[in-house]
């Protein structure tokens, strides 16, 4: 008996260690995706099994919000596979429909979450997708932070970006506060933004200065982003309470007070800047007047401009009078970019009027292409050199 017992724990260890050793190896052997010289990309998926198999990515001709799709062929071994025309240098992103069923790669394991969705992503080189890559340059440090919102009764976590050299010297550094999109956190910038990325490679450039940026949660109701508070794990949604209600703009100096209490940061109007995308622009927009005399540079991409008529906050009174205020106290850099399919281009068209009107200067950037992280990552790489000069 002794020895069946003996037996059956070897046995038990060996099926243990040979799952975890396959388990290891992936078990495949599949490249995919495979990108070569000319800019081409091969994509793969064994699916012996299905009687379709199509390729989506967002390089491809959309259909309204969805990237538009291509069919791949099937070899005798049951694998599909499509080749590309040359991709244009970028941060891509895509899937397969197998059988109408959206699935990720299972050969490729970069993914990245956007709201509630999971995709694949690959870099293109040898164009401004350079600066989106981990090159041999000094690097800054992430963190994770907690810091107490009083305003929102809550414990909220941040991202915070220090530049090299930030721990072994003693300097002051200017900061910029970078806000992300709706349905996003304080990840988005970080993963989807490659800002970190960018920081790096600018910085080691010569062509930005080194700075902090920090990257908060703009989605007041959460803790965190999904899947990293008390919440638990959850099904992230797009829309949350006291979204774009005045409530991110009022306790906007809890975080202010944070950084500038636990950080060497640089004094002063002229040594802070604020941007985002979408809501983060709508956002940078209200923080940027709702508090006149605090920021010197300021950057909304694809923004959205207005609060809706059913939102009442002291944030979005007199607005036009808080605008001419912030004008008379003086910036260095009002820089909005928009592409020219976005849906907000006539909003950010408006807008623009109405700084004529005041004689409020800013720079305008007007690009292809619509509501993307695509722009979104061409607008950060253009201002971040034009900050703290």
């Amino acid at each position: 008996m002794k020895k069946l017992v003996t037996l059956f724990a070897a046995f038990t260890i060996f099926s243990s260690s040979s799952f975890a050793q396959q388990a290891l190896s992936g078990g495949s052997d599949l490249t995919s995706p495979e990108i070569k010289a000319d800019r081409t990309v091969t994509f793969r998926l064994k699916a012996p099994g299905a009687k379709e198999v199509k390729l989506s990515g967002d390089w491809m001709p959309a259909q309204g919000w969805t990237p538009g799709t291509e069919l791949m062929a099937k070899d005798k071994d049951g694998v599909w596979s499509l080749t590309s025309t040359p991709i244009t240098s970028d941060l891509h992103s895509y899937s397969f429909l197998v059988d109408g069923l959206r699935i990720t790669d299972p050969n490729n394991v970069y993914l990245i979450r956007d709201v509630a969705s999971v995709t694949n992503v690959f870099i293109v080189p040898g164009g401004k997708a350079d600066l989106y890559t981990v090159n041999a340059v000094p690097h800054g440090t992430v963190s994770r932070r907690w810091y107490s919102s009083p305003g929102n009764n809550l414990t909220r976590r941040i991202t915070i970006y220090t530049p090299p050299g930030y721990e072994s010297s003693k300097q002051d550094y200017p900061v910029l506060y970078l806000l992300h999109g709706m349905g996003g956190d304080e990840e988005a910038w970080a993963a989807l933004g490659r800002a970190t990325q960018i920081l790096d490679n600018l910085i080691a450039q010569g062509k930005a200065k080194p700075m902090i940026v920090v990257m908060p949660n703009g989605n007041v109701a959460q803790e965190a982003a999904p899947g990293e508070s008390t919440e638990g794990l959850y099904k992230p949604t797009m829309q949350l309470p006291h979204t774009m209600d005045g409530t991110m703009e009022q306790t906007f100096p809890d975080i202010l007070k944070f950084i500038e209490s636990n950080y060497r940061t640089a004094k002063g109007k002229e040594n802070r800047a604020i941007a985002g995308l979408s809501m983060g622009g709508y956002h940078s927009l209200h923080i940027s007047r709702f508090y006149p005399n605090t920021f010197a540079w300021v950057g909304l991409f694809s923004p959205a401009v207005m609060a809706s008529d059913k939102v009442s906050s002291p944030v979005y009174a007199n607005f036009d009078e808080s605008l001419k205020k912030q004008s008379a106290n003086g910036y260095k850099l009002y820089w909005i970019g928009i592409g020219k399919t976005d849906f907000l281009y006539k909003a950010v068209s408006d807008y623009r009027s109405k700084l004529d009107q005041i004689g409020m200067k800013y720079t305008y950037r007007e690009s292809e292409g619509g509501h993307s992280w695509t722009n979104w990552r061409d607008y950060l790489s253009e201002f971040l050199p034009m900050l703290f000069k």
